[in-house]
C-alpha cells in the first residue's frame, strides 16, 4: 500500500534515484597514497562502502611506523583535547572490525599500569605494588591507569596487512610505486589523479594523501601544512614465558639522572615489544632506508632487561626506529585540502595512528561519499588551520631528508 499523498510514479522516480546514487558510488575511483594503517584503514572502510580504491605504496605494506608501533588503543586517553571524539569512537570501531575481521592481528583489552624506578635515588613505596608482578621486583612504585574497559592492544603490523587483505578481497588494488605528483583539471582547481614515477596516470575522482611523515613531499602538489617526522626506537623480544594481557608505562631513571618513558606491551601471540628513546634525527627520503640511532637499541634493551629480568633469555626479534608523523600543533591532518577539490589528507597522528586509524578511515568515507561526517566531526583536524608550508620551507625539508 502506498503511503498517503505517494503515487506509484513518485515512489518509481525515488528508487531510481536510490539506484543512480548506488551506481554513481560504484563508479567512483578513489587513489590512497601511503599503505600504512591510516591508508590501509582507509581502503577496508572506502571499499565496503563499493568504492574502487587503488592504494599506492613506495616500500612495503606497514613499512615504516605503522609496522614498528606498540598497537596500544586506549579510549579515554585524549580527553580535554579535539581529538577525544575521534578517539573514543575509534576504539569503539576497533572492537567491531575485530569481530568482522576476525582473530587475525591479536586484538584483546589489557589491563594498563603506570611504575616508577630509579637507580638513583630511593623512591617512596607506593599502593598496589603486586600488580604486574612480571616486573622487576624492586619496582614498587606501581599503580592502574587503564582497565579491559578502556584500554586494548593489537599487532600494528598484521593489522594493517589484514585491512589491505580485506580491502583487496572486495576489488581494491595494491600498487607499489612512488608517487611523483598529482593530476589536475587545467586550472588546477580539481584532483583528477595521480602520476608515478614510471610514467603511470591514474585517473581519480578523489586522492587520499596518508603516507605519514612523508606526507610533506605532498606539498610539492598541494597547499598543505607541514608534516614532521618524530623518530623512536623499539624492540621486539620472544620471551620463554607468556605474559598476562597487560600493558606497562615507565617512568624510569638511571645512575647518572637521565630520565626515560619506555612503554612495555606483553601482546597476544607471546612476543613483548618495548619502546622508547625519542630522537629528533631527520627524515630520510626513502622510507626504506630508516634506521635506529647508535647506541639507541642497545641502550633500549639494557633498560628492558632492568625492568623485565625474564629478557635475559629471551629472543630479540628486531630491533628497529620508525618516524610517528606530527603537525606543528600536535593535531592531525583530516579533511580536503583547501583549493583543491577531490584531494584530502590524513596524517599527522603521532603516538595514536594505530588507535585513531578506524575513525578516520570512517570520516573519510563520509566526506567522499556522502559530502558530510556523521560520527566526528572533523573541523578541529582541518588543513586549512595551518598555514601551508612555504616553497622555501619546502626546500629546506627535503634537503634535509
Amino acid at each position: 500500500m502506498l503511503a498517503p499523498g505517494r503515487s506509484s510514479m513518485g515512489v518509481l522516480r525515488d528508487r531510481c534515484y536510490e539506484v543512480a546514487k548506488l551506481i554513481g558510488k560504484m563508479s567512483m575511483q578513489v587513489v590512497i597514497c601511503g599503505a600504512g594503517v591510516i591508508g590501509a584503514a582507509a581502503a577496508y572502510e572506502l571499499s565496503r562502502r563499493g568504492i574502487a580504491v587503488t592504494v599506492i605504496e613506495r616500500w612495503r605494506v606497514a613499512g615504516a611506523a605503522s609496522g614498528k608501533s606498540g598497537g596500544f588503543l586506549a579510549r579515554d586517553w585524549c580527553r580535554g583535547t579535539p581529538v577525544a571524539v575521534l578517539a573514543e569512537r575509534s576504539f569503539d570501531l576497533h572492537a567491531a572490525w575485530a569481530r568482522d575481521l576476525g582473530d587475525r592481528y591479536g586484538y584483546r583489552r589489557v589491563d594498563t599500569f603506570a611504575v616508577a624506578v630509579s637507580d638513583r635515588r630511593k623512591l617512596a613505596r607506593a599502593h598496589r605494588a603486586n600488580v604486574a608482578g612480571w616486573l622487576a621486583a624492586d619496582i614498587s612504585h606501581r599503580r592502574r591507569i587503564g582497565s579491559r574497559d578502556t584500554t586494548a592492544q593489537i599487532d600494528p603490523e598484521a593489522f594493517t596487512r589484514t585491512l589491505i587483505e580485506a580491502a583487496t578481497s572486495r576489488g581494491a588494488r595494491l600498487f607499489i610505486g612512488t608517487v611523483a605528483g598529482l593530476r589536475t583539471s587545467r586550472d588546477g582547481s580539481r584532483a583528477e589523479g595521480v602520476t608515478l614515477e614510471d610514467g603511470r596516470d591514474l585517473a581519480a575522482d578523489a586522492v587520499i594523501i596518508a603516507m605519514g611523515p612523508w606526507s610533506v613531499l605532498a606539498a610539492h602538489w598541494l597547499p598543505m601544512p607541514a608534516v614532521y617526522g618524530l623518530k623512536g626506537h623499539s624492540i621486539l623480544f620472544r620471551p620463554e614465558a607468556m605474559l598476562p594481557s597487560e600493558t606497562v608505562f615507565v617512568d624510569f631513571e638511571d645512575t647518572d639522572g637521565e630520565t626515560y618513558a619506555p612503554e612495555i606491551v606483553p601482546r597476544a601471540d607471546g612476543t613483548l615489544y618495548v619502546c622508547g628513546l625519542s630522537s629528533s634525527a631527520p627524515l630520510p627520503r626513502d622510507p626504506a632506508k630508516v634506521n635506529p640511532e647508535p647506541g639507541g637499541c642497545e641502550k633500549l634493551g639494557a633498560i628492558s632487561l632492568r625492568l623485565v629480568p625474564l629478557l635475559g633469555s629471551a629472543k630479540v626479534l628486531a630491533s628497529q626506529a620508525c618516524h610517528r608523523p606530527i603537525t606543528a600543533d600536535g593535531i592531525p591532518l583530516i579533511g580536503p585540502v583547501p583549493q583543491v577539490a577531490g584531494a584530502f589528507i590524513a596524517t599527522g597522528h603521532s603516538v595514536w595512528g594505530m588507535l585513531n586509524a578506524p575513525g578516520t578511515a570512517e570520516a573519510l568515507g563520509e566526506l567522499i561519499v556522502d559530502g558530510r561526517t556523521r560520527h566526528v566531526p572533523i573541523a578541529a583536524f582541518s588543513p586549512s588551520r595551518l598555514p601551508a608550508l612555504a616553497p622555501n620551507a619546502l626546500s629546506i625539508a627535503l634537503n634535509q631528508a
